[in-house]
């Protein structure tokens, strides 16, 4: 069932916990990112993450909402880094599609963007 894989998921993410956050993906799975960029191997995603979160100054995630459906999830989040020494909020949504035994196939990643204050 995969009730609860995305609060495992997320948490392990920030914990920077790889083995528990490598289990919650299926061994076919794909990432879409905000920007098109996809990753379709778990072990190319886990190696992308591993690398990246621990040189984000000031990350910080605060989750709003998940919402679980047949078959499918949502993640209402908001991730927080510095830039340039400035936090930079940036709200999200996640896509989560689930395989048979409940762990995360796929996930796509929304993101808010802003008009520039003038």
């Amino acid at each position: 069932m995969a009730e609860r894989v995305i609060e495992r998921f997320l948490r392990s993410l920030v914990a920077n916990d790889w083995p528990a956050f490598e289990a919650c993906l299926a061994d076919e799975f794909t990432r879409v990112g905000p920007y098109g960029d996809t990753y379709t191997s778990k072990a190319d995603y886990v190696a992308f993450l591993s690398d990246l979160m621990p040189t984000l100054a000031g990350y910080s995630m605060d989750v709003s909402r998940v919402t679980y459906a047949e078959g499918i999830g949502f993640a209402e989040l908001s991730e927080t880094v510095e830039v340039d020494g400035v936090p930079l909020r940036t709200p999200e949504c996640l896509t989560f599609d689930f395989a048979s035994d409940g762990r995360v196939s796929r996930i796509e990643v929304f993101t808010q963007t802003r008009a520039p204050v003038e």
